[in-house]
């Protein structure tokens, strides 16, 4: 969905966030160790300044990444809000089977452990204040689900 979304912007970028948990050489930790809150503090702050850097340069920036509200929302959202920056906020929740089977699908991802895949989806189950960001796409084409996120954004629906 990012790069249909940034597709559609003249000026644009997808900052996929598992790239930043990729530059650690070493002592890297999988994020969803409990011993991991650290590193991923570390990634999460090293992301919202590359995304408050290329927003500041005039690009509509998208950040890509498992993002939860129980997790690393609120300090990313107030990393951004610091440096003067708007957010906003989608969930897309596709079908527990359509998450696990992607995921498995992937060579090279480490996230192909179908228990792991089940707890994150679990986190974004119940979101409280925040279901109102979720986009449901099971049965949405990938353009159909770019096109409801792109309206709530313009609207300001999503805005966090």
């Amino acid at each position: 969905m990012a790069k249909l979304l940034a597709a559609r912007s003249p000026r644009a970028v997808h900052l996929e966030s598992d790239w930043f948990f990729r530059f650690i050489r070493s002592g890297y930790l999988e994020p969803w160790e409990a011993e991991a809150h650290d590193q991923n503090t570390a990634v999460m702050r090293a992301v919202a300044g590359a995304a408050a850097a290329y927003a500041e340069a005039g690009y509509f920036t998208i950040i890509d990444g498992i993002v939860s509200p129980g997790w690393f929302l609120e300090p990313l959202r107030g990393w951004l809000h610091a440096a003067g920056h708007t957010v906003a906020y989608a969930i897309l929740r596709p079908p527990l089977d359509d998450c696990v089977s992607s995921a498995v699908g992937r060579e090279s991802s480490r996230l192909a452990d179908r228990s792991i895949i089940e707890r994150l989806w679990h986190d974004f189950a119940d979101l409280g204040p925040w279901e109102r960001h979720v986009i449901t796409n099971g049965t949405a084409s990938p353009e159909e689900t770019a096109e409801a996120l792109s309206e709530r954004l313009r609207i300001g629906a999503l805005n966090a």
